[in-house]
């Protein structure tokens, strides 16, 4: 049954296995890149359409996040949410941090203002952030270090407060020079030595903006910023969010006159003898997975990575035992192994990661298989409708539009897409794989708007996808 309908789509749609021979969609990618592509139906028989490839590895960029939110609902469950807790033992404070990604200024404003409510008015101690749930780097092995200064490379860290993201803007002043504006209530430190310059001139020396950064939350904007009228919104990773938030406590303290006689300690107390007195807690996990996925948020796919490592080895979560347990929990729950793809961090950033196209591939058949009672499909974006997906400029149109339902993923020279296409009810019928590597295509040297390469492939790659999703066989 399924080889005779397999035989009549490659009559009519002209489709095989990929095996030493072009596919016209390939020849739109500039020489050199390398792919690994797929599009296989969720019911039971062979791929419609493959390269020989499936094996290899390829940097999956943000398409790990699928692999972080099916170990994250396997090992924490739906009802999983995290906790920030304010405790004293009537001399000191501790606020024990567990790396909630969504925590803010206005959460730790609330925790602080009922401790008030409950008479605590002056702390004759210390206030300790406690920071012991997780360890190990803040930055993953593989990030780029000319990304650390913005806000989707935030680092992961257990005290973490405001997305670990501050906001600010520059302008462009008439005398040459500019000026930067950033919101006093972020405890950061912002100058620049950028100059403004017209765009000709910017382009006759390639003199672009520039960011440096340093530990303590300094930011110094240099280069050349090119003359506008409005002011250009800047966003920063902050460098050191222990620090961010002891300046941030310190001045909530002052707002709430509550007044402290010791100092904001960043670590764990040695004493144990601590109580309650006020508790945060997150939103449940297939809310903040919504937000990781289609948002591609590094942060929360970060700090779930490595919560899911601290509580399959019972100890402080890092990076290592953040991946390794993804590996482990999916392994044993799904059988799916995993041991040959390579994971540094939970998020895809790390140019590290690699991970093959068969492997991913067993990831989505899984969760298809299994969407009633894990339901991360709904949570995952629509083509041209939400998401990163809403004004991808290959998905925002007609017939794409609205039919795929896929996770995106781009680091330096890749370019991605794993999800599922959908027949004309909305159902799933198909998964496909695109591992698009290697892609440096030629800068064109005049303003004539074109279309991408990479565009031009996705909108053939991404009809062909559909094509097999909404056959219908006659009967």
């Amino acid at each position: 049954m399924f080889a005779s309908l397999r035989s009549f789509l490659v009559c009519t749609l002209g489709f095989f296995s990929i095996s030493g021979f072009a596919y016209a969609p390939l020849d739109h990618l500039p020489a050199g890149s390398r792919v690994s592509i797929a599009i296989e139906p969720l019911a039971e028989g062979s791929a419609y359409l493959t390269t020989s490839n499936r094996d290899q590895l390829f940097p999956p960029a943000s398409t790990l996040k699928i692999v972080t939110a099916l170990a994250a609902k396997l090992a924490l469950g739906d009802e999983f949410q995290f906790k920030t807790e304010l405790q004293t033992n009537q001399r000191d404070i501790v606020i024990r941090f567990s790396g909630d990604p969504t925590l803010s200024r206005d959460d730790l404003k609330q925790l602080l203002t009922l401790a008030k409510q409950q008479g605590i008015t002056d702390i004759k101690g210390d206030i300790w952030l406690d920071n012991s749930a997780f360890t190990g780097y803040e930055k993953a092995i593989g990030w780029p270090w000319d990304i650390v200064g913005v806000c989707y490379s935030a680092p992961s860290s257990a005290i973490s407060l405001d997305e670990n993201c501050v906001h600010a803007s520059i302008y462009a002043n008439s005398n040459g020079s500019t000026r930067v504006y950033a919101p006093e209530h972020f405890p950061i430190y912002v100058s620049t030595q950028a100059r403004t310059v017209s765009k000709q001139e910017q382009e006759a020396t390639q003199c672009d903006l520039e960011l440096q950064v340093s530990p303590d939350n300094h930011y110094q904007l240099q280069g050349c910023l090119v003359e506008r009228s409005k002011p250009l919104p800047l966003k920063f990773a902050v460098q050191d969010p222990a620090i961010y938030t002891q300046r941030t406590v310190l001045s909530l303290l002052a707002q709430l006159k509550i007044n402290l006689q010791g100092n904001v300690r960043i670590g764990k107390p040695q004493q144990s003898n601590f109580s309650s007195i006020a508790t945060h807690y997150s939103t449940k996990l297939p809310n903040l997975l919504e937000v990781m996925l289609r948002d591609s948020d590094n942060l929360i796919a970060d700090n779930l990575a490595k919560t899911i490592g601290a509580k399959t080895f019972s100890t402080a979560g890092s990076y290592n035992n953040g991946t390794e347990a993804i590996k482990q929990v999916i392994f044993e729950k799904t059988g799916i192994d995993l041991s040959r793809d390579v994971m540094a961090d939970g998020s895809g950033l790390s140019r590290n990661n690699r991970f093959t196209s068969e492997d991913m591939a067993s990831i989505l058949r899984y969760i298809a298989q299994n969407e009633g009672k894990l339901g991360l499909i709904a949570l995952m974006p629509t083509a041209g409708e939400n998401g990163t997906l809403k004004y991808r400029s290959s998905m925002r149109n007609a017939p794409i539009k609205g039919h795929l339902i896929a996770k995106s993923g781009s680091v330096y020279g890749s370019y991605n897409m794993a999800g599922f296409g959908l027949d004309k009810s909305g159902k799933p019928t198909t998964l496909f794989i695109q591992f698009v590597a290697d892609y440096l295509p030629n800068q064109k040297g005049d303003d004539k708007p074109t279309i991408a390469p990479i565009s031009q492939f996705e909108q053939l790659f991404y009809q062909d996808v559909l094509k097999f999703s909404q056959f219908m066989p006659k009967k």
